[in-house]
């Protein structure tokens, strides 16, 4: 570990070839089906291996500067891979780079981060200041990931588990002065702790989604005089609202875990209409279960 954190020779070669791998590895974790809402897909999504990286380069650095500028090309280089091994195989084709924009604002900030962060290796009271705002931004994923997990177990518990690892790691093995070592991991197990807290006793995720449209593409007609519930109110709550944008009556839901269940549809008259409905993490099948056991 600790030469990871400072005993590498940070070539540029090295960092190119860094670079590719970690562009190549995220699109393709991006890409494949099987990956969807895992942890393995979240280094597309989310910062925390980026600020591993990040940090790695950092602490591997010659000069502020040299810090600063190999922290841009790595993110220069590694970005536009993630969407380029997805081209072949998304929907979007070459239109998925309109994701793109938002991290190239984030590559831009990587070489005044750089430059910044490579003070950390002073080992001064401010060094720690430095480190701060970055195990705070750790401590947000953890409790995103570990809110998901808690909701939907145990979808993105390698994610929380890596937050809090590294939360641990960084303030250990970024400093060599034992105050500032101790110092920081202080900080990090408060902030893990309070994020656990949080996470514990707070809402649970939850994914909102409309399930029928009267008279959509299901076929089924009903108005605001029906009544929507789900056999295992386990899942959540489904409730049957009047949207003002098409002036027409939605069944919308809103799922606290995944898994099979049934949605009944209630017409005033005592009638039933029985739909099995698969819930994953960010999407819903539904199929109406018929007399012949469709």
């Amino acid at each position: 570990m600790k030469k990871l954190f400072g005993r590498i020779n940070m070539t540029w070669p090295k960092l190119i070839i860094f670079a590719v791998i970690a562009g190549v590895y995220t699109g393709v974790m991006a890409a494949l089906p099987i990956t969807k809402d895992t942890s393995f897909a979240d280094i597309s999504i989310t910062f925390e291996w980026w600020v591993l990286f990040g940090i790695i380069i950092i602490v591997n650095s010659k000069t502020p500067l040299d810090s600063a500028l190999k922290c841009i090309v790595f993110f220069l280089i590694s970005q536009p891979l993630v969407y380029l091994v997805q081209v072949p195989f998304n929907a979007y084709g070459w239109g998925i780079f309109r994701y793109y924009p938002g991290w190239f604002v984030w590559t831009l900030c990587t070489f005044p981060m750089g430059f910044v962060g490579y003070f950390m290796r002073k080992n001064k009271w401010w060094s720690l200041l430095i480190l701060v705002p970055i195990l705070l931004f750790v401590g947000y994923h953890y409790w995103s990931f570990l809110r998901e997990t808690l909701s939907y177990f145990p979808r993105h518990l390698l994610s929380a588990l890596f937050c809090a690892a590294t939360l641990v790691i960084y303030p250990l093995f970024v400093f060599a002065a034992k105050r500032l070592r101790t110092i920081g991991l202080i900080l990090s197990l408060m902030i893990i702790a309070a994020a656990t807290v949080l996470a514990v006793t707070g809402e649970r995720s939850a994914y909102n989604t409309v399930l029928l449209v009267n008279n959509g593409s299901q076929g089924v007609e009903f108005d605001g005089s029906y009544e929507a519930s789900l056999e295992d109110e386990s899942f959540g709550e489904v409730y049957i609202d009047f949207d003002e944008n098409i002036q027409d009556h939605m069944v919308k839901a809103s799922f606290r875990k995944t898994g099979e269940t049934k949605f009944i549809l209630r017409a005033p008259d005592g009638t039933e209409r029985v739909f099995r409905i698969d819930v994953h993490r960010s999407s819903v099948d539904i199929a109406e279960i018929t007399d012949s056991g469709g």
